[in-house]
């Protein structure tokens, strides 16, 4: 018998998981740390996360260097209680009873570190608003 998470699961998704998606999850698992389950992934995932995002979460204390991005899946949206995309225009099935939230930040990709520390902490800034909803 497994025993269910103690708090709410989060899954942040973008095309390739290798940046926003990224971002977020690392930013909500440093500040809830396990009160809430956290996840990630992408439709169509890259080989490895973004240099730039790595060395720009790096700055703020944030070790993302072991991540690698994931594959959607429609488990990892059922498993979830909500379902964060990140502007990038991705299907993601719909499933009753979900909290389905779009947050428009721009794409990192091929952005050097000095393009990606503004969102940065843009969604830093979303993390923190989100872990109060949470809380609440």
């Amino acid at each position: 018998m497994s025993t269910p998470a103690p708090g709410p699961s989060v899954l942040f998704v973008c095309v390739h998981n290798a940046g926003r998606s990224q971002m977020a999850a690392a930013f909500l698992t440093h500040l809830a740390g396990d009160k809430v389950e956290v996840r990630s992934a992408g439709s169509a995932p890259a080989d490895t996360v973004n240099p730039a995002v790595v060395e720009a979460m790096k700055e703020v204390g944030v070790d993302i260097s072991a991540e690698t991005p994931k594959v959607l899946t429609v488990e990892a949206v059922q498993a979830s209680d909500v379902v964060i995309t990140m502007g990038c225009g991705d299907t993601c099935p719909v499933f009753p009873g979900k909290r389905y939230l779009d947050w428009q930040l721009d794409d990192p990709a091929g952005q050097g570190v000095a393009s990606v520390r503004p969102i940065r902490d843009e969604i830093e800034r979303r993390i923190r608003g989100l872990l109060t909803e949470l809380d609440g």
